[in-house]
C-alpha cells in the first residue's frame, strides 16, 4: 500500500509540474502577442522598471559589494599561496561576468520583485479582480503580465552590469587592504580578462532570467486560489520555481556557449 501511495504522489507531482510548465509556456507566448501594445502600456512598464531597479538599489548595492569582497578574499587567499595574488582581478571579473553577476542579480530580484509580483497578482486573483477584468473584456495578460515581463527583462541586464561594477569595486578594496595589490594592478588585470564573450553571455543570461522570473511569478499569481493561504503558497512556489529554473537554464546557456572552451 505504501508503494502504491508513493507512486501516486510522485505521479501527481509530475503531473502538476507538467501542468504548470504548460501554463507558463502558453502565458509567455500570449504575452509576446501583446508586445504590440508596449507603447500604450509605457507608463506601467516604467513603473515596473522603477520597482525592479530603483527600489532594489540599496539591497543590490550591498550584496554586490560584499559579493566582490568575498570572492576576492577567498580566491586571493588561494592565489597568495602560489604568489599569484596579483591575478585575483582576473579571477574576479571572469567569475562576475560569466556567472555570479547574473545569478546574484537574479536572486535579489526573485526575492524582492518576483515574489511581490506573485503576491500582487495572487491577491487580485483571490479577490476576483482578475475575473472583473475579464468581464470588462480586458485581457489580464495585456494589462498585468506584459508590462511586468518587459520591465524585468530590461532591468535584469542593467542590474547585472551594476552588480559587476560594484563587485569589482569591493574586490579592489579587499585586494588593496588584505593582499597588498595596488588599485592600478588590480584594474589592469581586470581589463586583461574582460572578454567580450563573457560580457554578452552574462547579459544574455540575465535577460533570459528576467523572462523566466516574470513568467513564473505572474503565472503563480494568476493561478492562486483559496484566499490568503493560496496567495502565500503562490508566492513561496514562485520563488522556489524561479530559482530552480534559473539554475537549470543558466547551466544550459553556459554549456552551449562554453562547450568548446573560450
Amino acid at each position: 500500500m505504501s508503494i502504491v501511495l508513493l507512486v501516486y504522489l510522485i505521479g501527481d507531482s509530475i503531473m502538476k509540474i507538467l501542468d504548470f510548465s504548460g501554463y507558463c509556456i502558453i502565458l509567455f507566448f500570449n504575452t509576446l502577442f501583446y508586445l504590440k501594445n508596449i507603447f500604450s502600456k509605457r507608463k506601467e512598464i516604467v513603473r515596473q522598471m522603477y520597482n525592479a531597479g530603483i527600489r532594489t538599489f540599496i539591497v543590490v548595492s550591498i550584496v554586490a559589494i560584499f559579493s566582490g569582497m568575498i570572492l576576492t578574499l577567498q580566491s586571493g587567499i588561494e592565489l597568495k599561496a602560489y604568489h599569484l595574488e596579483e591575478k585575483v582581478g582576473n579571477v574576479l571579473i571572469a567569475t562576475l561576468t560569466r556567472e555570479m553577476g547574473p545569478f546574484t542579480s537574479a536572486i535579489i530580484l526573485i526575492a524582492s520583485v518576483g515574489s511581490a509580483m506573485a503576491a500582487e497578482l495572487g491577491t487580485m486573483k483571490v479577490s476576483e479582480e482578475i475575473d472583473a477584468l475579464e468581464i470588462m473584456s480586458i485581457s489580464p495578460v495585456k494589462f498585468l503580465v506584459m508590462p511586468r515581463l518587459v520591465a524585468l527583462s530590461i532591468m535584469m541586464p542593467v542590474v547585472t552590469v551594476y552588480t559587476n561594477v560594484l563587485g569589482c569595486l569591493g574586490g579592489a578594496i579587499v585586494a588593496k587592504t588584505h593582499l597588498n595589490v595596488s588599485y592600478d594592478t588590480f584594474y589592469i588585470h581586470i581589463l586583461e580578462s574582460l572578454h567580450f564573450k563573457a560580457v554578452y553571455v552574462g547579459l544574455l543570461k540575465s535577460f533570459v532570467f528576467g523572462l523566466i522570473i516574470a513568467t513564473i511569478c505572474c503565472a503563480q499569481g494568476l493561478r492562486a486560489e483559496n484566499g490568503a493561504m493560496g496567495v502565500g503558497k503562490a508566492t513561496r512556489d514562485s520563488v522556489v520555481a524561479s530559482f530552480i529554473m534559473m539554475l537549470v537554464v543558466g547551466y544550459f546557456i553556459t554549456e552551449i556557449f562554453y562547450r568548446g572552451g573560450l
